[in-house]
């Protein structure tokens, strides 16, 4: 382990300033004592202390403090999350769920799948943090609810909502690199039937070169490399009678980037991600809720670089009919959903489509000190064939505080377009990638503090790596091919924790992992074998202090383990104030310490930076 400690040890000391206390957590009570609610876990409402599975939820108020540049960085101080990024705010971005792919998570925004169907997984620089009121990451296996990719977990955007009387919002913001922020907004309920609300953002940045000098004439170019990116997002709802809803959701957002492909050119991505959805909800009897969704999101992608332009457009519309049946305690759920995906680009190998119709059930089991929950899945897909999963859980509670759980589950992962058809590198054949999970953890939550360790071992086969060796009547593939031939074990102890004691909040998590290729006995690339976050905050008056690190260990840039990535860990400074009733400011001083460190080979960080930002209507 090669970080330094220095970040770290800060903060530490800062924390002993104020009385100390032994318990840590990543998802907290709220300060009045409220339950927090997790919905992703079993596609409904649930008491977070009800959910098996492993989760973390970020609040408005979290987002709105953490002065985040965007939602890869706010995502990097989550336990169980590494990210990867080829330069700044705005630049292409990979997110690690518990050691899995990009392409092996998925990512919802308001019950709506999105991402790219040709590089697979999200294309994260575009989700803007000014449209999202809350998010919610579970762990684990979820294909048997949510169908392929979801091996290393799922993570939900809910964007903005209205309800109460019609509140207005606004922000601005500064920061370094030329970074400004603007956001406003309305929400709110006409008659208690009629709710909305309706926000828009923009963001802009000079930035920096996203390249370093070592990265070669090819790719180096001195040149700053900024992005702008708007975006406007809406909810609408009325209620025709009672129990029975009808609404619409939209998120557009669009994403004018730069990067470097060599000296002499303004090489630049244009992204869209689009989403619009009508749904409704009905509650034709007392323990029977239906919900129908119909929905279409777009992944549009345009680059123009020295070396050429090109174009990959992802579009998916889906049809999903889930009814949740109240049984008791109980409640068993059964879904059905039909989705489409259509790609359109430049390469015409890789326009097609491929639709996929699904049956799922699900059974949430409380009685006593017993909890339990079961889900299985029929994925049928018209490009490769027909996926069962399924997943068990059950928990015990010791006390009303203390409970032990253990699961076991299976997911795949679809093949990619590009690992399909792209030329020279895909092969139409390939199979889905497998996996099972096994794992154990202890919970602990006595309304002022949490504390959690799970212990996780995922099996993965038929991983899709680029081979060396291709099948022999790929002869046409002479650099390498997408190939089913790799075994992975993701396994790791992730620990995570908070508590509060008076006017102090301690929060950190540690991930202790090893995601190694048992094909080549080798790490996979960009993983460390630890990774955390610790960070303490005071209330004084109106105004919280607040310091944090990030910190993770070596990695490596590539799958044989020759391009070392040096291990780092980041000092965050923070203060809000209330300034006013329904007024805020805050400031941030990201990367103190003004660490150099990478998170791709030879691309450019953020260096020491600060941003200050004027909040109305929310905090």
């Amino acid at each position: 382990m090669t970080f330094s400690f220095k970040p770290l040890a800060i903060s530490v000391a800062v924390a002993a300033i104020f009385p100390s206390v032994s318990a840590f957590a990543q998802t907290a009570v709220t300060p009045s004592g409220a339950q927090n609610v997790v919905i992703t876990a079993g596609r409904q409402v649930q008491a977070a202390k009800d959910v098996l599975a492993d989760n973390v939820v970020i609040t408005a108020d979290d987002i709105a403090k953490s002065g985040a540049a965007s939602i890869v960085d706010l995502l990097q101080q989550q336990r169980g999350i590494e990210i990867a990024r080829n330069g700044g705010p705005g630049s292409n971005a990979s997110v690690f769920i518990r050691g899995g792919s990009n392409a092996q998570n998925v990512v919802l925004v308001d019950g709506i799948r999105i991402g790219s169907s040709t590089s697979g997984g999200a294309t994260w620089a575009t989700v803007p943090l000014a449209q999202i009121e809350r998010i919610e990451i579970v762990y684990g296996p979820l294909s048997s609810l949510y169908g392929a990719d979801a091996v290393g977990g799922v993570v939900q955007i809910f964007t903005k909502k209205g309800s109460g009387v019609i509140t207005p919002m606004a922000s601005v913001g500064l920061g370094s690199y030329g970074l400004r922020k603007i956001a406003a907004g309305v929400s709110g309920s006409t008659d208690g039937s009629f709710s909305f609300a309706l926000n828009a953002g923009h963001e802009e940045a000079d930035g920096f070169s996203a390249t370093r000098p070592t990265a070669g004439p090819y790719s180096y170019n001195a040149d700053k490399d900024g992005y702008t990116l708007d975006s406007v997002s809406g909810r609408f709802g009325y209620e025709i009678a009672k129990g029975h809803d009808l609404g619409v959701s939209f998120l557009q957002s669009r994403l004018n980037a730069q990067f470097d492909a060599g000296p002499g050119y303004d090489d630049r991505n244009i992204q869209k991600l689009e989403t619009l959805a009508i749904f409704s909800k009905n509650r034709f009897a007392s323990n029977w809720l239906s919900t129908v969704q119909i929905a279409e999101t777009a992944d549009k992608g345009f680059s123009d670089a020295s070396y050429g332009k090109s174009q990959f457009d992802t579009k998916q519309t889906s049809l999903n009919w889930q009814n949740d049946i109240s049984l008791g305690k109980d409640v068993l759920q059964l879904v059905y959903e039909h989705r489409e995906e259509k790609v359109e680009s430049t390469t015409k190998e890789l326009i097609g489509k491929r639709t996929t119709n699904s049956l799922a059930g699900s059974y949430i089991f409380k009685q006593d000190a017993h909890l339990a929950s079961a889900s299985a899945r029929y994925d049928d897909s018209s490009q490769y064939g027909s996926k069962v999963t399924g997943s068990v859980a059950y928990g015990y509670r010791l006390s009303d505080a203390l409970r032990v759980n253990a699961s076991y589950g299976t997911s795949f992962r679809a093949p990619t377009f590009n690992e399909l058809y792209y030329p020279s590198y895909g092969i139409s054949t390939n199979k889905p990638e497998k996996a099972k999970n096994a794992e154990i953890g202890i919970y602990y939550e006595d309304g002022v503090s949490q504390l959690s360790a799970v212990y996780y071992s995922n099996k993965a086969t038929d991983l899709l790596v680029t081979a060396n060796v291709c099948p022999v009547e790929q002869a046409s593939h002479k650099y390498g091919c997408a190939y089913n031939v790799n075994k992975a074990t993701l396994s790791g102890l992730t620990l995570g924790g908070s508590t509060h004691l008076g006017d102090l909040t301690l929060r950190g998590s540690l991930d202790i992992q090893d995601p190694k290729d048992d094909t080549t006995g080798l790490r996979l690339a960009r993983r460390s074998k630890q990774h955390g976050s610790l960070a303490a905050e005071y209330a004084i008056a109106k105004a919280k202090v607040g310091v944090e690190t990030v910190f993770s260990g070596d990695r490596f840039d590539d799958v044989t383990n020759k391009k070392s990535l040096g291990g780092y860990s980041l000092l965050n400074l923070y203060t809000t104030y209330d300034v006013a009733a329904n007024w805020s400011v805050i400031g941030r001083w990201n990367n103190a310490l003004n660490k150099d460190y990478e998170l791709a080979k030879n691309y450019t960080t953020m260096g020491s930076n600060v941003f200050v930002g004027l909040n109305y209507g929310f905090k």
